[in-house]
């Protein structure tokens, strides 16, 4: 899969899918236990490509590579790549990238009296309440997370 990069910002690095091309990796053909092991198999037949995997709306998806640590108690890490999909409308709860006051970030939609908040996932950082004088954008709702493990 090739990346394109289309925006460059202080906390997400924007790019956009080449979903032209095929990405077939090897796939177990059986499930993988999260708990107590299973037999393996002894050779990998299905294939999978994350291109249909991952992306439901080709011409409105998105990667975005995250620089910060607002997230990190969701599960998103400084470098992980976020894939963005703008076609989906945005609801509370969900994870989004927004674009803010100039900026885009990314935080859980959530309400406060005053309307709408911007929740972080991490206690270090605090709520960001979207007020009428904002310039605010939904730019887009993150459907996966993709991270190293180590």
């Amino acid at each position: 899969m090739r990346l394109v990069k289309i925006h460059n910002d202080p906390s997400i690095d924007f790019y956009s899918a080449d979903v032209e091309q095929e990405l077939e990796l090897p796939l177990a053909s059986s499930e993988i236990s999260a708990g107590f092991p299973s037999p393996a198999d002894d050779h990998l037949e299905l294939k999978l490509d994350l291109n249909k995997a991952l992306i439901r709306h080709p011409s409105a998806t998105f990667y975005g590579r995250v620089k910060g640590k607002s997230m990190v108690e969701a599960g998103i890490d400084e470098g992980d790549i976020l894939v963005i999909d703008k076609s989906l409308d945005p609801k509370e709860g969900d994870i989004a990238v927004c674009f803010l006051d100039g900026e885009f970030t990314v935080k859980r939609i959530g309400r406060h009296d005053a309307g709408l908040c911007l929740i972080p996932a991490n206690e270090k950082f605090k709520p960001i309440i979207v007020t009428g004088d904002s310039d605010f954008l939904v730019w887009g709702i993150v459907t996966y997370v993709i991270h190293k493990t180590r």
